[in-house]
Formats: C-alpha cells, structure tokens, sequence
C-alpha cells in the first residue's frame, strides 16, 4: 500500500482533504495510506512515505524538502492553491498518484 504524506505548518489544516482524498480514494477502489503531519516531523516520516504533498503554508520550504527526500527516493511537491483551497481531494489524489514512480 502506498504511503501518501500531506505536510503542513502543524498538521491540522490539512486534515479536511486527507478525508476527501481518502472518500475519492476509497471511491475508486485505490488502496493508499494518506495521513496530515506537521512540516516538524518530516524528518521521521520521510523514510515511510511514497509521496510527501505540502500544504500552501509551508511551499516556501519545497526545494530544501524536496532535497532532503531525493536520498530516499521519495518525490515531494507543493499542493496546487486552488485545490487546497476548494478541498478538492481527488485532484490532489491524481497529483499525489502521478508522482509514484509506478504512476501508469
């Protein structure tokens, strides 16, 4: 099952869209983990995710982020404004999803 990290200034925010992603997940029988965590504890869960998506709040830390995963192979990315705003859970899913390397 992969592993889908949605990281924000201290982990609540982002809780709406960890539920809309997983009805739209759930909703197309995709099997994925999808848990909000605050951008503090990226150093722990790095190493256990498949894609780390950050919340508009903390987007100004992507490219040290994006740095400190690349040794893991893990890729990170910032969630789009428009769709964290209107907690559109599956177009941050589809984002989520296009960025495993598996990704058809």
């Amino acid at each position: 099952m992969k592993k889908i990290f949605l990281c924000c200034a201290a982990g609540m925010s982002t809780s709406m869209l960890v539920e809309r992603m997983k009805q739209s997940a759930a909703s197309r029988n995709i099997e994925v983990e999808i848990t909000a965590v605050p951008v503090s504890d990226f150093d722990q869960i790095v190493s256990d995710a498949d894609v780390i998506l950050l919340g508009p709040q903390v987007k100004f830390q992507l490219q040290s982020l994006a740095s400190a995963a690349a040794p893991h192979g893990v890729p990170v990315a910032a969630i789009d404004m428009m769709h964290y705003g209107s907690m559109q859970g599956d177009k941050v899913l589809d984002h989520a999803l296009s960025l495993l390397p598996d990704a058809q």
